[in-house]
């Protein structure tokens, strides 16, 4: 039987939810992409994207979305050495390693959207490992330097998981206060301006 390929099924929720953070236009960096799921969504709001996996079958499902690159990022070189994004994407994938390297790759007023299993997903599932599970508050400590706008850590059902998901933006130094919406301006709650719903 043949493996199912990640990155299928629809957008991430949370990436649905915080993507209005990401300037018009703006350059994108997905980091284990998968068969591209994020790469297809930001590309159809007018963003250039870049995807990077190690699945040779996951790139060529990815590359129609944008720039994709078939690349192991756990045992080579960083390929974007240098390069600056206004929005670096991460789901399901976790290299505590590259954390450093994916802050560093923000442009200022960049966007980190990220959301991965999270210790307490050995109890109901697959990732169980430690090494493929956050510590509570690990993703709060690892953006540290950036301005959190959203923060989530406990569990969700259907599935059942233990995510840990933030939101951040590495502000421009001496910049002016930015104001960050925490729903989309087409959402209906920011319609409607009812808070509640």
């Amino acid at each position: 039987m043949t493996p199912k390929l990640h990155g299928t099924q629809p957008p991430s929720a949370w990436i649905e939810q915080w993507a209005h953070l990401i300037v018009p236009q703006g350059r994108v960096l997905d980091v284990a992409c998968g068969a591209g799921r994020h790469m297809q969504f930001l590309a159809e709001r007018g963003h250039a994207v870049t995807g990077v996996d190690r699945s040779p079958e996951a790139i060529e499902a990815a590359s129609p979305w944008g720039h994709a690159l078939i690349v192991d990022i756990e045992n080579g070189p960083w390929p974007f050495a240098g390069l600056h994004f206004d929005a670096v994407v991460v789901t399901h994938y976790l290299w505590r390693e590259l954390l450093p390297t994916l802050l560093s790759s923000l442009a200022p007023g960049g966007v980190l959207l990220y959301e991965t299993f999270a210790a307490g997903n050995e109890t109901v599932g697959k990732p169980s490992r430690a090494d493929f599970l956050l510590q509570p508050g690990e993703l709060l400590k690892a953006c540290a330097g950036l301005r959190v706008v959203a923060y989530e850590d406990g569990y969700l059902e259907d599935p059942a998981r233990f995510i840990q998901r933030i939101a951040a933006v590495r502000e421009e130094p001496g910049g002016p206060h930015k104001v960050y919406p925490l729903a989309s301006p087409s959402s209906p709650r920011q319609r409607s301006g009812d808070a509640s719903r």
